[in-house]
């Protein structure tokens, strides 16, 4: 029996429709479809259009429960990530973030929040050997007021917020790497 082109359409359309259905199989697709979207990279907001941090007083914890005080990064160029491990859009940009990391983890200040539990988050962290430090919130920011994740901010030397990005994105591109080393000269 051979199949015609529409009766063909139809069948892949429902395969995908039941795969995505499946709860075991749709993060995997979920993930690999926002790898594709993960490629483009942010861009940065306008200097006239940047908003400011102006209050610095927001606290987190790291998984040993020590306060990390964000006053510690004024006058700094700092990577704020917001993030879950059952995000499929936080999932598919973790690796450029991770090269990111790897790369400017000495030269800028990277805060990745969750709020999940850590055993949660460096279970996953471990499973996918990534090796940067996550905390949880303790104290609400005025400023990051989230509602979407991932959401990642790159803010400048003077609390000028340069990127501000909701959704996957590609954060290891030659024009982030050149935002950044812009804002450390």
């Amino acid at each position: 029996m051979k199949i015609n082109k529409p009766k063909r359409s139809n069948i892949i359309f429902l395969i995908v429709l039941a795969l995505l259905l499946i709860p075991q199989t749709r993060k995997p697709i979920q993930v690999f479809i926002q790898k594709g979207l993960a490629l483009i990279s942010p861009s940065t907001i306008n200097k006239n259009e940047q908003p400011s941090l102006t209050n610095y007083n927001w606290k987190l914890k790291d998984k040993k429960g020590t306060i990390y005080n964000f006053e510690e990064t004024k006058e700094k160029v700092v990577l704020v990530n917001f993030w879950a491990t059952w995000c499929p859009p936080c999932i598919a940009e973790m690796p450029s973030l991770q090269k990111l990391y790897d790369d400017y983890n000495k030269k800028i200040e990277f805060v990745f929040v969750s709020d999940e539990s850590f055993e949660t988050i460096y279970s996953f962290l471990e499973k996918n050997n990534y090796t940067f430090k996550v905390y949880n919130e303790v104290s609400k920011s005025d400023f990051f007021i989230v509602k979407g994740i991932p959401r990642t901010f790159l803010i400048d030397k003077q609390g000028k917020v340069v990127i501000d990005k909701t959704g996957a994105a590609n954060w290891n591109s030659e024009s982030v790497r050149n935002t950044i080393d812009d804002l450390l000269r």
